[in-house]
C-alpha cells in the first residue's frame, strides 16, 4: 500500500484543526497508525485552531533526527489552504532548517480511492436507512 521510509524521513500529517478536541484527535490517531505500522517518525500536527501548529509539528520532526519530512495533507483538496498556506510553512520550516528536505505531498481527492470509500459511505447510509 504504502513504502516505508527510512529512519531519517518523518511525516507530518497536517489536518486544519478544530475547537472540539474530539476532532482534532482523528489526525493524532492516524500519526499513531503510522507509527504502529514502522514509521520511525509521525507527527500531527494543525494549520490552525489546535496546537501544535505546523511549524512546530515539523520542528519535533527535526528534533527526533528527521532529514526529510513528508507533509501529509488530510484535506480533501487543493483549496487555498494547501495551495497557499501549507506551501507557506514548508517554505518557512525548509528556511528554518536548510539542512532538511521538506516534501508536501498532494491532498486526498480527487483519487479513485476517495470514490471508492464515498460509495462505500453510501452503501452503509442506505443500509442503515433500511433497517431504521
Amino acid at each position: 500500500m504504502n513504502q516505508k521510509p527510512d529512519d531519517k524521513t518523518a511525516l507530518l500529517l497536517i489536518a486544519h484543526g478544530s475547537r472540539n478536541p474530539r476532532a482534532n484527535q482523528d489526525i493524532v490517531d492516524l500519526a499513531n497508525r503510522f507509527l504502529q505500522r514502522g514509521h520511525s517518525i509521525a507527527e500531527p500536527c494543525f494549520l490552525e485552531m489546535a496546537p501544535p501548529s505546523i511549524e512546530d509539528g515539523g520542528a519535533k520532526c527535526v528534533e527526533k533526527g528527521a532529514r526529510r519530512v513528508v507533509m501529509l495533507p488530510y484535506f480533501l483538496s487543493a483549496g487555498i489552504h494547501v495551495v497557499e498556506d501549507l506551501l507557506e510553512a514548508r517554505n518557512a520550516m525548509t528556511e528554518r532548517f536548510p539542512d532538511v528536505q521538506f516534501i508536501l505531498a498532494k491532498p486526498l481527492g480527487p483519487h479513485v480511492m476517495l470514490e471508492e470509500l464515498l460509495g462505500m459511505r453510501l452503501d452503509e447510509a442506505l443500509a442503515s436507512s433500511a433497517t431504521s
